[in-house]
């Protein structure tokens, strides 16, 4: 079954549904050895990772192309073509797509994010000519049939009010709606009610084939796979073939985060919940390394600093942690936790309690050694899966311009140093810099910028 992951927004509190130890880390490596790229004349990159020993496939379909390059207008319509290619080709109806989809009996996944738009498959290897006649297929040659549309537009407003029953969610939009105001990234990534009516197919097809282009595309192939088949596979589906023409470019904004502070009454809630927030450093950084090491001293596992005084030594919550999200022109530090109304004033004190700490004193080598030995084991892990290895590949070709090696990767952990986690504290860490919004029975609550003060 197609699974649609909700908007990215919702990685700045992925630790409050799974637990600390799903704290958002992402690192970009690959066993360059068992690389492959081609990069044809329309702009196409094909990236493949050959993993023996293995009898699976996962291929992506990663666009750069996301909710952040769309104009007001179109609010919303990268999310809404990311669900529209499943509603039938030249080829295949929607039904037809299901069933091969089930047929294929791998898990088939589509998402949207601000910065990109991804299908991806993972199979057995020898269904890897079938997986991708059909994604190429649903991404080459949409109908975007009005009557499917107008269904699946009613699709995506449920989404929406589904989204609006889930606090977690809420909070993730009202807090990058206040942290990005006026910008792009502040907006919900499905759009509005009235934003997704207005996807007729005239719209929809327009957007599509200005902006989910040849230029725009890299595929990525990882498991038992071969980097000629996979290339040939490419030539021969219905992509373009020709140099990229001259198009519009998509909408860019250099956005500014803001430090507000944001109470919103939810009467019906028994918990609250609550971010703490500030810039960080972006995607490209290489301070990226000491920016997620710093998130994991302080809130990314069951013996991280706030996992340890907020919840095991007081008792004050169920899930507590801090992460990093990364975008390509800035990042965010938060802090998410869910307590009862009359403790949220004392989960904002130790928190920033610890805020100061590493400021000030910075962090032991002993819990960043443990930081590292965490986070060299999620990248060795990652290893023995092909999706893993397939987002990597593309996530280092549209971050880095370049593939990143296991060896540099783990170098880059290891280089990271006491001072620079300090330093880091030190310039994103500041009273004008910290965000707080929080969504319950907050009527008596009145946060003011001296709590926040570092």
């Amino acid at each position: 079954m197609r699974q649609v992951p909700r908007q990215e927004a919702r990685s700045l509190r992925t630790a409050v549904s799974l637990g600390p130890a799903a704290s958002a880390r992402l690192y970009y490596f690959a066993m360059k050895e068992n690389i492959s790229q081609t990069r044809l004349d329309n702009g196409i990159v094909v990236l493949t990772d050959t993993m023996t020993g293995v009898r699976s496939a996962t291929l992506g379909f990663f666009y750069r192309v996301g909710a952040k390059h769309e104009p007001a207008e179109l609010h919303g319509i990268t999310h809404f073509i990311e669900h529209a290619v499943f509603k039938g080709t030249s080829r295949r109806s929607a039904l037809d797509i299901a069933i091969e989809q089930e047929r294929l009996g791998g898990n088939l996944d589509a998402y949207t994010t601000h910065e990109e738009t991804v299908f991806a498959i993972k199979v057995i290897d020898e269904q890897l000519p079938q997986a991708f006649d059909l994604l190429a297929d649903m991404l080459a040659n949409p109908v975007f049939d009005e009557a499917e549309l107008e269904s699946e537009q009613r699709v995506i407003i449920e989404e929406l009010k589904m989204v609006e029953d889930s606090p977690e969610d809420t909070l993730g939009d009202l807090f990058n709606a206040s942290f990005f105001a006026g910008d792009p990234l502040g907006r919900n990534i499905s759009g509005t009610p009235e934003s997704v009516r207005s996807f007729d197919s005239g719209k929809t097809r327009e957007y599509h084939e200005s902006f989910f282009t040849p230029e725009n595309l890299v595929i990525a192939a990882a498991g038992n796979v071969q980097h000629e088949t996979v290339v040939t596979m490419v030539q021969s589906a219905g992509f373009s073939l020709y140099p990229p023409a001259a198009r519009d470019k998509l909408a860019l904004s250099t956005p500014v985060p803001r430090a507000p502070i944001v109470i919103k009454q939810r009467a019906d809630l028994e918990q609250a919940h609550l971010i703490l927030a500030s810039p960080f450093p972006t995607a490209p950084d290489e301070r990226r390394y000491a920016a997620d090491l710093t998130a994991s001293i302080l809130g990314g596992g069951t013996a991280s600093r706030l996992w340890q005084k907020i919840r095991e030594e007081r008792g004050l919550a169920y899930n507590v942690g801090a992460s990093t999200t990364s975008y390509q022109d800035t990042g965010v530090f938060s802090i998410f936790a869910a307590t009862s109304p009359d403790q949220v004033e004392e989960i904002i004190e130790i928190s920033m309690i610890e805020l100061r700490n590493v400021i000030v004193d910075g962090v032991t080598t002993d819990e960043l050694d443990l930081a590292k030995a965490q986070a060299r084991a999620s990248v060795l892990l990652s290893l023995e899966d092909s999706a893993s290895r397939a987002a990597a590949l593309a996530q280092s070709e549209m971050v880095h311009g370049r593939q990143i090696s296991i060896e540099e990767t783990l170098e880059g952990i290891d280089d990271v140093t006491t001072d620079g986690c300090r330093e880091l504290a030190q310039e994103f860490f500041g009273t004008d810099q910290v965000a707080f919004v929080a969504l319950g029975d907050l009527s008596n609550l009145a946060i003011s910028r001296k709590q926040l003060a570092i």
